[in-house]
């Protein structure tokens, strides 16, 4: 398990961008089913998937289930062209939103999806504090925030006396590093934590997509192309003589680099189905050698 704050969760973040989209509620469950059932307890969505379908799912199988105390759930703000930015109107009223079709009374981690220039930090970071204070929600967490301005966050939060960022989501995986430059050292110093969505570059790294004719019924398939190039190839290689060597599917690798880097408290990574999630459940007991999570980062 890795800390955020006092919370507690599973190495492993589920994702709950496919739930409402390329899942059904009926799959949806299964999947959430033999999540709980390995261990996880801790689902990632926001307000804008599938229009606040993903939520709406994740409520239905938290009440149907029981789980709601046993679940760690984390949603976001501000992305949605229904509850769009992060004035403090609308964090309020897309707060409440996200706790109705959640079915809960307080969210364990709200982010603010990306950073609104036109929004002052002060007014968003306020109204952040006021749904802490509330009890509404129990940690607040920025996704897709430059250093700089992650730094001017925390200032504030710190010169005022609200609630502070606890957490990072960025975009970051194998073949995605920009995170490395400035903002690890800035989380590492600031002893934040980070979340890296699109930590499977949408299946790339999950060893599904190894030429351009390979067939899929998935929508981030052309995306997930995109890596097909000599970067992209060195690094499947890799993975897969890892892979290999401990009996373990190429996407549990790849998300065990990840959990080996020292500001990484849990990858997200989704799954449709239950086939899905058996690949990545490995990931949480599998530990890296330093010679392994070596290969891996110079093969980029």
């Amino acid at each position: 398990m890795a800390k955020i704050g006092e919370l507690e969760v599973c190495e492993l973040n589920l994702g709950g961008n496919v739930f409402g989209w390329t899942a059904d509620e009926e799959q949806s469950f299964a999947v959430l089913d033999a999540y709980a059932e390995a261990g996880g307890n801790f689902i990632d969505t926001a307000d804008v998937y599938s229009g606040g379908k993903s939520e709406a799912i994740i409520g239905n199988w938290l009440a149907r289930r029981g789980r709601r105390d046993d679940m760690v759930i984390a949603t976001k703000v501000g992305s949605w062209a229904e509850r769009p930015g992060l004035s403090a109107k609308n964090i309020a009223e897309a707060a409440d939103d996200s706790l109705r079709r959640l079915g809960t009374d307080h969210i364990d981690l709200y982010y603010a999806h990306r950073d609104y220039d036109e929004t002052p930090l002060e007014e968003t970071l306020s109204a952040f504090d006021a749904l802490v204070k509330a009890g509404k929600v129990r940690h607040i967490a920025a996704s897709n925030y430059t250093a700089a301005r992650l730094s001017e966050a925390l200032s504030i939060s710190d010169r005022a006396g609200y609630a502070r960022y606890v957490a990072l989501q960025p975009h970051y995986n194998l073949l995605e590093r920009d995170y490395e430059r400035d903002l690890a050292p800035f989380i590492a110093r600031e002893g934040l934590t980070t979340l890296p969505y699109f930590a499977l570059a949408m299946g790339f790294l999950a060893g599904k997509y190894r030429s351009a004719d390979t067939p899929s019924d998935s929508p981030r398939a052309p995306r997930a192309a995109a890596y097909l190039n000599d970067r992209g190839e060195r690094v499947l290689s890799a993975l897969d003589d890892i892979a290999q060597s401990h009996h373990v599917p190429v996407a549990a690798v790849s998300l065990a680099w990840l959990r080996a880097q020292p500001t990484v408290a849990a990858p997200i990574a989704s799954a449709r189905t239950t086939e899905q999630l058996a690949d990545l459940l490995p990931s949480l007991t599998l530990d890296l050698t330093a010679q392994e999570v070596e290969a891996l980062t110079s093969a980029y």
